[in-house]
């Protein structure tokens, strides 16, 4: 199978215009928002966009498109109103996600603000098992995080325990960030191997299904979250070239997050082509 890989595009203009972007710069799948990234209310969809968008799919080979819910979306906020804002995106957005066949849909669990983990992930998986329904098609991916202030996510075993108390967990994957789980303290440098067989052991390899590329700013376990472009940061080419080739890996869709205008985008994607095996 060819690399699928592709960056985050702007939606403003519609999805045919970032399908055709997409194309345009030389990758087979890409990342949108929702909504603005900061919240607030999203203008409907127009079908016909949607289908000509499919269209487009079909004929320039283009899978994957992963929905990123706002970065203001917090499911385990100290204060309800926030709360109930994350409820009523989420449900929102996969109402809306229904129109595109076998969509993924990103979000970021949550910080508890003060409240402590396990209050946490009941309040995640709480606003998870009133939002989804059994007929949603979309699969909802919690993403790893780098563990900066009082995230969620910054460990396997936190994401395991929200999937645990969900009722209709099959909806469920993860998106694994390669400069949140380096800077969490995973060391997918010189041990990937090892952080995969501890991802499996907690989490399944099944549930994997994409992989945000980011280098990271950062060292091993500085829980900071801050992006650098492929090979210029901590995390480094070489190990870049090992993740899109690695067995367990391979076969998942990549998604560009780094400090880019879409030159850099499509400079990146031709860069690890190149190392595609």
């Amino acid at each position: 199978m060819c690399l699928q890989i592709g960056c985050h595009l702007s939606c403003s203009k519609g999805f045919l215009a970032m399908a055709q972007t997409a194309v345009s710069i030389g990758a087979n799948t890409f990342q949108f928002f929702t909504r603005n990234p900061r919240g607030g209310a999203a203008r409907e969809w127009q079908q016909e966009d949607v289908d000509a968008m499919l269209i487009l799919f079909r004929e320039k080979g283009i899978a994957h498109p992963l929905a990123h819910a706002p970065y203001t979306l917090n499911a385990c906020a100290k204060e309800e109103r926030v709360r109930r804002f994350a409820l009523e995106t989420m449900a929102d957005d996969l109402r809306r996600l229904q129109r595109i066949p076998d969509a993924m849909y990103n979000f970021h669990p949550g910080s508890h603000v003060g409240q402590g983990v396990e209050a946490g992930i009941e309040q995640i998986a709480d606003t998870l098992n009133q939002v989804l329904q059994r007929e949603h098609t979309t699969t909802v991916l919690l993403e790893t995080m780098a563990g900066k202030g009082s995230e969620i996510g910054k460990s396997f075993e936190e994401l395991r325990g929200i999937i645990d108390r969900v009722e209709l967990s099959s909806k469920l994957g993860i998106c694994l960030d390669t400069c949140h789980v380096w800077d969490g303290g995973y060391d997918i440098v010189d041990h990937l191997d090892e952080v995969l067989e501890e991802f499996d052991r907690v989490l399944g390899l099944d549930r994997l299904r994409a992989v945000h590329l980011n280098d990271s700013m950062n060292g091993l376990g500085s829980h900071k979250d801050r992006h650098q472009k492929i090979g210029q940061g901590h995390i480094g080419m070489e190990a870049f070239e090992r993740i899109i080739n690695h067995p367990a890996l391979r076969e998942l869709p990549f998604y560009l997050e780094t400090p880019n205008e879409l030159e850099g985008y499509q400079a990146e994607i031709q860069m690890l082509r190149g190392v595609r095996k």
